[in-house]
């Protein structure tokens, strides 16, 4: 539960009340947060460091069980991301501590020069994803999340930000949900177990929803997305989301990759590369988190969320090299590599969703070339788009965020890497370099004029170590950037 309150500290029972401290300066107004600020810089080992940590046990004049501060460096330096961080390490205190009601000491925005909704907003955020424990498949349950989450806040603050705790719990809930979908074993979440996991969620949350068999698939000549799955006996499923407004007046498609498994096919992935792929379906779960979080935001634009979800194994019935299968837009494609799937399920999800939807634009999420990860590294996206404007607010969403995206090229001359001499187009360059890019190019190729952008997430969907506010596996990566920008869009 989260929730904003007006507290005395002077008299309000208070279990353990969190506070952020800067180095030299203060940046609180409550003055007996101001006192106590000042006794832990008067302790030798407290100096308001990054990193710094003290706690207080029952302070005088006070009904605080304990007070935690926590160091978050040079005033100057404070950003959004600096308040995630503080509120997540204060929960992940709290887990650890077995607390069960976390109160936090709100600094005054005008002190650190932030926005006061924007401030909120990230503390609220930071303790939220935090909390998320993925414990599922532990025998033992050796950690709770703590039950109650309270950020101080004047009665002016609070009426000026009523909705946000509910806002802010819509997006982090969906990017949970996300998470958990990575982290699931993919022994428990092949395509149609998965389809039946996204389809029961967002039915409840009132979403309009459509699971399409292998049947369907194989009526409407899935043919690129058929050959990925050909080679698991768990077939694949495309799953459709919407939210549609009476008085929408735009329509946003989002897809999403769901490979739920991927082995590589018969270009059978190595050791140290393999072990992972139970997280190569993170587009398809930002994708379904989001649909969850717009369900519950209410924006005035409608909102389609595609999956094409499918396992990607070798057996006598897979795909082969030098195979040519034919896409939903006609298009012909030779198998170069099988382990180049994901853009083979994502084109027949695009060229239909636009056929379908006739969107205003349409953003695909994917985790989709290691290529994109030497580039850019583990914790940020590459943005590939046409349309500027549309890969500007993207990063700009991303900048809010902290889900951090940087914009990479589409040159026409790459195209030549695709070429083929028995089929339209390679799944695969023909070149060593610039593998990202071609990626893109070859999604590019099944959109035609509709504004759309790529973002490849395969570095930033999974961590292998816990973060702030984030435990090892997904990350959920995209959820809170979409919802940004459809904010916006």
């Amino acid at each position: 539960m989260l929730e904003l309150k007006s507290i005395n500290l002077k008299r309000a029972r208070v279990e353990t009340l969190v506070v952020p401290v800067c180095e030299e300066e203060d940046i609180h107004s409550d003055p007996t947060v101001k006192a106590l600020t000042s006794t832990a810089k008067e302790l030798a080992e407290f100096k308001g460091k990054t990193g710094d940590r003290v706690t207080l046990f029952q302070p005088g004049g006070t009904k605080i069980e304990r007070v935690v501060l926590f160091g978050v460096g040079k005033k100057e330096k404070v950003t959004l991301e600096t308040l995630r961080a503080f509120t997540g390490k204060a929960v992940n205190f709290c887990i650890k501590a077995g607390l069960g009601t976390m109160t936090v000491a709100t600094p005054t925005a005008s002190a650190i020069n932030l926005d006061p909704a924007a401030l909120l907003k990230a503390l609220m955020e930071g303790g939220l994803l935090s909390n998320h424990i993925f414990d599922r498949y532990k025998e033992k349950k050796e950690r709770k999340p703590v039950r109650k989450i309270i950020l101080m806040a004047t009665a002016a603050q609070k009426k000026a930000h009523a909705d946000l705790a509910g806002s802010v719990s819509a997006v982090c809930q969906g990017s949970i949900m996300a998470r958990e979908w990575v982290t699931t074993p993919s022994n428990d979440k092949r395509p149609p177990a998965f389809a039946g996991m996204i389809q029961k969620t967002a039915k409840s949350a009132g979403l309009k929803t459509k699971v399409m068999d292998e049947r369907w698939l194989k009526e409407q000549k899935f043919g690129a997305m058929l050959a990925v799955g050909q080679g698991s006996n768990a077939k694949p499923r495309l799953v459709a989301l919407e939210y549609a407004p009476q008085d929408a007046k735009k329509t946003i498609v989002l897809v999403g990759k769901g490979v739920t498994f991927d082995s590589g096919g018969i270009n059978l992935k190595p050791s140290g590369s393999i072990e992972t792929m139970k997280m190569d379906m993170s587009g398809a779960a930002a994708v379904a988190g989001t649909l969850l979080a717009v369900a519950r935001l209410k924006p005035s634009i409608r909102v389609v969320g595609v999956m094409p979800l499918v396992e990607n194994m070798p057996s006598g019935t897979a795909i082969r090299p030098g195979d040519i299968v034919r896409s939903y837009a006609g298009k012909t494609i030779e198998i170069g590599n099988t382990d180049a799937e994901g853009r083979l399920i994502l084109i027949d999800a695009l060229a239909w969703a636009k056929e379908q939807y006739k969107p205003d634009a349409m953003i695909d999420l994917a985790t989709l070339t290691g290529a994109c990860v030497v580039a850019l590294g583990e914790k940020i996206a590459g943005v590939f788009s046409k349309d500027r404007q549309l890969a500007d607010a993207i990063v700009a969403a991303g900048e809010t965020t902290h889900e951090r995206c940087w914009p990479l090229p589409l040159p026409e001359d790459y195209m030549e890497l695709l070429k083929n001499d028995f089929a339209d187009l390679n799944n695969i360059s023909s070149g060593r370099w610039g593998g990202a890019i071609t990626a893109a190019l070859f999604l590019s190729e099944f959109v035609g004029d509709t504004r759309w952008a790529h973002i490849d997430i395969a570095g930033p969907a999974w961590i292998k170590k816990a973060s702030d506010y984030c435990g090892a596996g997904g990350t959920g990566f995209g959820v809170r950037l979409l919802c940004e920008l459809l904010e916006k869009i």
